[in-house]
């Protein structure tokens, strides 16, 4: 069959079939394809056809997982590695950020989901900028700044999270701010939650954020969990009880989880922030100088009573400072030693594999999947790069 001949043949086979072919194609042909006729790229920038897509990659054998912020030759690159069977953590690919902080040391990893990624760039006390970013397709969009800023209230404390609104379908970042004189003064701070929706483009403040506890303030190191359509921080309250603060992206109210009570002899032992195992929720003690980490799970989602232990580490592990940066798919724990080398290590049997990757303190992993997200905003503020 000549080439002619085949193209008019693509030409009158049915959208349904075209649709179902290219849910099969990886990214790059995809978009390729969208470059073939105006049918082809209308079909491909579809939400619907968007939101099939990334059920298929959510289900399909190949499993990626993600490194954000390490070190390569002196550089700071992003890179993603093949996950399912493949015991030498083979690298898929690697990418360079599109855009830069404003100063070294001021990035930060709000999260990821259905292959979208949040990153923000801020000075102390001041305004942020902050961007989604779909690496797969080469697309970011920076969004407006929020009304409540340094200029308008002055200083505060804030903490950012991301995540995706299945009853809405729409994507939303949530930004709680803690308005007060110091940063160590939770007694005289005010709350105000703010959340941005991909769908409408804009910030709104939240009524709800009366329900957030005025006088807690959020301590968890990095990114919060997002599980079950729902954000997940580490808090204190004034009593210097710890909780886990959660943030209901579909209700866009706040509830608190409490915490396991702790023996007197675990005094060394604080709550490090807690992370998203599939479905689970997991908290993460850590030992203050003692290279010890505990591993809470929470059994049954939003019950108390179901947090069990699921491991301790031993001190043959031989690091001294050893801190959980997140899990692989396959149940073992990223962590970053004192050095800055990325080690894997399985709590079951104690064993520890050296990953041969350098990180920052800021490096951040999760799952990842390649999605066509953003893909069909270009007249909507998406850059492309």
């Amino acid at each position: 069959m000549s080439d002619s001949n085949k193209s008019i043949w693509w030409g009158y086979l049915p959208d349904e079939i075209l649709t179902h072919i290219f849910t099969f194609l990886p990214i790059k042909s995809i978009i390729i394809c969208t470059s073939v006729s105006k049918t082809w790229k209308s079909l491909i920038q579809n939400p619907t056809f968007i939101s099939t897509h990334l059920h298929h990659s959510h289900t399909k054998s190949q499993n990626l997982f993600l490194l954000l912020n390490i070190s390569r030759n002196d550089r700071e690159v992003n890179a993603l590695h093949k996950e399912d069977d493949d015991p030498d953590f083979t690298e898929y690919t690697s990418f360079e950020s599109p855009f830069h902080a404003p100063a070294p040391g001021l990035h930060e990893v709000v999260g990821t989901c259905n292959g979208l990624l949040c990153l923000s760039y801020s000075l102390p006390n001041h305004a942020n900028e902050i961007f989604l970013w779909n690496p797969s397709v080469r697309k970011f969009l920076q969004l407006p700044s929020p009304n409540v800023t340094f200029d308008t209230h002055g200083k505060s404390c804030k903490s950012f999270g991301f995540g995706f609104d299945p009853k809405t379908n729409d994507y939303k970042v949530v930004r709680i701010l803690s308005i007060l004189r110091s940063c160590d003064d939770f007694g005289m701070s005010r709350s105000v939650v703010d959340v941005y929706s991909l769908s409408t483009g804009e910030w709104r403040m939240l009524s709800a954020s009366a329900s957030l506890p005025p006088t807690c303030a959020i301590t968890s190191r990095g990114p919060p969990a997002f599980a079950n359509g729902a954000l997940h921080w580490i808090a204190v309250a004034n009593d210097k009880k710890r909780f886990v603060l959660v943030f209901d992206l579909g209700d866009e109210v706040f509830r608190q989880i409490l915490l396991p009570e702790l023996p007197s002899y675990a005094g060394k032992m604080m709550w490090n922030h807690v992370s998203a195992y599939g479905n689970s929720t997991v908290g993460f003690q850590r030992g203050i100088g003692i290279g010890q980490i505990n591993i809470w799970v929470m059994k049954e989602y939003g019950v108390a009573s179901s947090w069990t232990k699921f491991s301790h580490q031993c001190p043959s592990l031989g690091m001294p400072s050893p801190y959980p940066v997140g899990f692989r798919r396959n149940g073992e724990v990223i962590l970053l030693n004192i050095g800055l080398e990325l080690v894997s290590w399985n709590p079951d049997s104690q064993d520890i594999k050296n990953l041969e990757i350098n990180g920052y303190l800021d490096t951040f992993c999760g799952s990842y999947v390649e999605s066509l997200v953003l893909f069909d905003k270009a007249t909507k503020g998406v850059v492309t790069y």
